[in-house]
């Protein structure tokens, strides 16, 4: 009769984190509280895996990053400030061990051969592409490639601000900076992105222009 009985109220417990506010669920995770942290990645992984790929480029590794986010969100759970936005805390989480992982490769690649690494970027380069073909995928590489020369402040707080819609203070929460910093980060980077664009892309700079694409 006893595991019935606890079954029964770990689904009850369940049903009651459903409603919890987010603050709610970081307020029970500082009581040790696992089921809270449960529900918190049923919550997040979705949207935290999506803002990570846009940063890595890569779906398998920004899984992983999401899961480790969640881990150090449960080792940091004492130094939850309820003050905080939990949204804002856990993404700072990611962005960090992101920017972690985007470092650690530049390191690899600058090991590798220079010649085959231009050889690789020139060859996927294709000359006179109708608007009409470019695909999802080949916009985020185009956008991966001319955001290589952002600093990783322009870059995150292009993607946060522009690509994920976030505002321009939950950004300053997640980069530690103020909100004119991050406004300040925003232009130098749609800046230098519309230069790249014209460069190599004169093609897609009109639309880009317009604000079309």
């Amino acid at each position: 009769m006893t595991v019935p009985r606890l079954i029964y109220s770990r689904d009850r417990d369940r049903n009651r984190f459903a409603d919890a506010t987010d603050r709610e669920l970081l307020r029970a995770l500082k009581e040790d509280d696992e089921l809270a942290l449960d529900v918190l990645v049923e919550r997040k992984t979705r949207s935290l895996v999506k803002t990570v790929h846009r940063i890595l480029q890569d779906e398998e590794e920004a899984r992983d990053v999401a899961q480790v986010a969640f881990l150090r969100v449960w080792e940091n759970r004492q130094k939850y400030d309820p003050r905080w936005s939990p949204n804002t805390w856990i993404y700072r989480i990611a962005t960090n061990l992101a920017i972690d992982r985007v470092r650690a490769r530049k390191s690899r690649e600058k090991k590798a051969d220079p010649y085959r690494l231009h050889l690789t970027q020139v060859g996927n380069r294709r000359p006179e592409r109708g608007l009409a073909a470019l695909q999802q995928k080949e916009v985020q590489q185009i956008f991966h490639r001319l955001a290589a020369d952002l600093t990783e402040k322009q870059r995150l707080a292009f993607l946060l601000r522009e690509v994920e819609d976030l505002t321009s203070s939950e950004v300053a929460e997640i980069l530690e900076c103020s909100e004119s910093t991050v406004r300040n980060h925003v232009f130098n980077a749609r800046k230098q992105l519309q230069v790249k664009l014209r460069e190599e892309y004169p093609e897609y700079a009109g639309v880009a222009d317009r604000g079309d694409g």
